[in-house]
């Protein structure tokens, strides 16, 4: 079993940044490729970014390539979405989830575990 809990969102200002941090259990943490995925309300979970096992590659959604920055420290099992220049379109919960199996990192049915989501609410 994996566990996964997310922190760090909350409410900011369009043009402002947050960090959201995701805590893993799991002793092959350093194994898992990594993503955040998000949902707004009313519209379909979509894909955030990715990151592989070693952080030597990563995946981006377009809306987001550019403001946000995914990474991870494997000796704390923790994985980071850094949010910069964030819009009010960027507004809704945001998962962790850990891809044990393999599969398409930009894809939500790869993904194995999945954590409860942080709100992150841009105001205009």
């Amino acid at each position: 079993q994996v566990q996964l809990v997310e922190s760090g969102g909350g409410l900011v200002q369009a043009g402002g940044s947050l960090r959201l941090s995701c805590a893993a259990s799991g002793r092959t943490f350093s194994s898992y490729v990594m993503g955040w995925f998000r949902q707004a309300p009313g519209k379909e979970r979509e894909f955030v970014a990715a990151i592989t096992w070693s952080g030597g590659k990563t995946y981006y959604a377009d809306s987001v390539k550019g403001r946000f920055t995914i990474s991870r420290d494997n000796a704390r099992n923790t994985v980071d979405l850094q949010m910069n220049s964030l819009k009010p379109e960027d507004t809704a919960v945001y998962y962790c989830a850990a891809n044990i199996r393999g599969g398409i990192p930009t894809m939500g049915p790869a993904y194995d575990y999945w954590g409860q989501g942080t709100q992150v609410t841009v105001s205009s």
